[in-house]
């Protein structure tokens, strides 16, 4: 799994963005064995995650599932989502974010395994 420069270190893995334009982003996230982000949500913006390697165990409002290589799931902004890997692979995921704000503080933590709410 290579990292390049502008590759950001999380306590579950991390990201990096490919592209960014007026009202879109896209990243790719890279989710470590047994690790999850944060149960969270955005007021400013949607995303779209599309698995490419690994299998995601994701939360999505009140639904639950997982997602294999190939499969993607849509987020609408202000709905709770969380994104996991309980696989022993790292999970990578190529995220598009799409909205009128795209900035990382626009995230409202509602739970977190790393003490980040």
């Amino acid at each position: 799994m290579e990292e390049g420069k502008g590759f950001v270190k999380t306590p579950w893995g991390g990201w990096e963005t490919l592209i960014e334009g007026p009202r879109y982003k896209v990243k790719r996230i890279i989710v470590n064995p047994g690790h999850r982000l944060s149960l969270q949500l955005h007021h400013h913006r949607s995303e779209h995650w599309v698995v490419v390697s690994g299998k995601a165990k994701v939360i999505c409002g009140g639904e639950e599932g997982t997602f294999d290589t190939g499969e993607h799931i849509f987020i609408p902004k202000e709905t709770p989502h969380r994104l996991g890997n309980e696989g022993s692979e790292p999970l990578i995921v190529i995220e598009v974010q799409y909205g009128d704000y795209l900035g990382e503080d626009d995230i409202v933590r509602i739970e977190d395994d790393y003490g980040r709410t």
